[in-house]
């Protein structure tokens, strides 16, 4: 296969790539405590051609990177809602082990457990936060109180390199660098309020048309080779 058709074809599958994550970052706009997803690209040369064909180099996309810029902050009204201002993350218990999130869309079980949405539990400085009866108060320090009685301080952390983290699922995010949750010191909560996606919907839908045009030329680009050069090609050698 010539090497243009190389380079077509592998800048066709980044930018399917880049169509995959767009798709993400649209699907969660409305997600709260999202973090979208950049991507970047990068030319691989197919050290295999040698010196014979130069022009043989892969265009791949490189690891979607996770955009930590903050989400605006909108009040709810809701007691069991609740924003860092900012850095550092919750922290709370799924089946899969330990996550951060910036999502602090809480509730309460049949049993006082304080869950996620999705019915994660919410971790306190000193275990699973248990909430007893009467009216739920998360103040701005990350205390949580059931009526009059302090049910726990919500457990706030950051990493030396937020980076490093792994998306999950949502707003979700894994540790699978083995990076050292360090509790935030002086955490500042905003009560009755939640953090949204940082996905600006406006720019995602732009970089989703541009994705979706690069790709249909390349798409031609391949036919127009394959079709009009190669059979000029196979025109002339049969004259000769």
């Amino acid at each position: 296969m010539p090497g243009t058709q190389y380079i077509a074809l592998s800048a066709m599958r980044s930018r399917l790539d880049e169509l995959d994550r767009l798709a993400g970052n649209i699907s969660n706009a409305g997600t709260a405590g999202y973090k979208g997803q950049r991507g970047a690209q990068r030319a691989v040369e197919r050290p295999s051609f040698g010196t014979e064909l130069q022009t043989a180099i892969d265009t791949v996309a490189t690891e979607a990177k996770i955009d930590f810029r903050p989400g605006m902050v909108e009040p709810t009204g809701r007691a069991l809602d609740a924003a860092i201002d900012g850095q550092g993350f919750f922290v709370v218990e799924t089946d899969q082990g330990v996550r951060y999130t910036r999502d602090g869309h809480f509730k309460k079980t049949a049993d006082g457990t304080l869950v996620t949405a999705d019915g994660a539990t919410v971790q306190g400085k000193d275990g699973p936060l248990q909430l007893g009866p009467g009216e739920i108060e998360i103040k701005s320090d990350g205390s949580v109180y059931a009526g009059s009685k302090k049910a726990g301080m919500l457990a706030v952390v950051n990493f030396d390199d937020p980076n490093k983290l792994s998306r999950d699922r949502g707003a979700m995010l894994r540790n699978d660098s083995g990076l050292t949750p360090v509790d935030v010191e002086d955490v500042i909560i905003q009560p009755e309020a939640l953090e949204g996606s940082n996905v600006v919907v406006a720019e995602v839908l732009a970089q989703l048309t541009d994705a979706s045009r690069s790709f249909e030329a390349l798409q031609k680009a391949i036919s127009m080779v394959m079709t009009e050069v190669d059979g000029k090609s196979i025109e002339m050698l049969g004259r000769r």
